[in-house]
């Protein structure tokens, strides 16, 4: 059951980063956003998202709503799987994949952990050494599409903006390209290289279409921070991890960013999924 950790400077809401405006009603100082995993839960071999142990194929975060793996694997389209382990896991054998696993399928539902990766090993592992097993982001696709994780990014950002302060910070730890990628976009878009002193020019100042009432973050970092030596030693897990961070100005835009703005093919895929999962 849920613990009660509450405490009159700490109030917790199990709710996803997309209603983050809807919980907080006064403005903010600051809003950190952790976009990875729980290890908790992926040290958990029920709930599905390692292939390290067998278990029914679920990866979500939630086990009480939406679409699991095993769903989506034994009920969508070749193409619509195709573009997942594609756009998500930035799998070029795609299609040869998708292919495999509804003539699978056609004979019986794929419903564990090992089942899958068996099957994605067979259909992509190549000839010699393989530093990393062929299901690694096949499984790491399938769990960004189970729960939504970068349309939860796209309007968690857009949320975060809405309820901080002019001064406020927003600083946001990624764990994977495409989460980066993301956010990155974000602060450009709402930046157009309006850089802290600290911070240097950007190679997007003369890019940007935006008006001066949308600019409303000041960029807090030219590059990602990324973890030192001793941190990584410290938490291996922490080895990918990027932190971005910017500046609200005291500017508030009526111009919503919308998916296209981004101008990434995997936000895309996310929102056509949103209706699904």
């Amino acid at each position: 059951g849920r613990q009660n950790f509450d405490t009159p400077s700490l109030t917790l809401h199990q709710r996803p980063f997309s209603q983050m405006a809807k919980v907080i009603v006064d403005k903010v100082d600051g809003v950190v956003m952790d976009i990875g995993v729980s290890s908790m839960q992926l040290d958990q071999a029920e709930r599905g998202f390692s292939f390290q142990q067998d278990a029914p194929l679920d990866m979500r975060m939630d086990a009480t709503t939406g679409l699991s793996a095993g769903d989506m694997v034994n009920s969508f389209d070749e193409e619509t799987l195709a573009d997942i382990f594609y756009y998500f896991g930035e799998e070029r054998l795609s299609r040869r994949l998708a292919k495999a696993i509804l003539q699978h399928r056609a004979n019986a539902p794929i419903k564990t952990t090992l089942e899958l990766a068996e099957l994605v090993s067979a259909c992509l592992k190549k000839p010699g050494y393989q530093k990393r097993h062929p299901a690694t982001q096949i499984f790491q696709a399938l769990r960004i599409a189970v729960n939504d994780e970068l349309g939860e990014l796209y309007r968690g950002l857009c949320a975060a903006e809405a309820i901080l302060k002019p001064g406020g910070i927003l600083s946001v730890v990624t764990f994977h390209s495409l989460e980066d990628r993301l956010v990155k976009r974000f602060f450009q878009l709402r930046s157009k290289g309006h850089l802290s002193a600290n911070a240097g020019s950007s190679r997007y100042a003369h890019t940007m279409t935006s008006t001066p009432q949308d600019l409303t973050l000041a960029l807090l970092t030219k590059r990602p921070v990324t973890p030192t030596d001793a941190e990584q030693d410290a938490n291996p897990r922490a080895l990918s991890a990027k932190l971005r961070s910017a500046r609200k100005l005291d500017v508030e835009s009526d111009n919503h960013l919308s998916v296209d703005d981004f101008d990434m093919p995997a936000l895309t895929l996310a929102h056509r999924l949103k209706d699904w999962v």
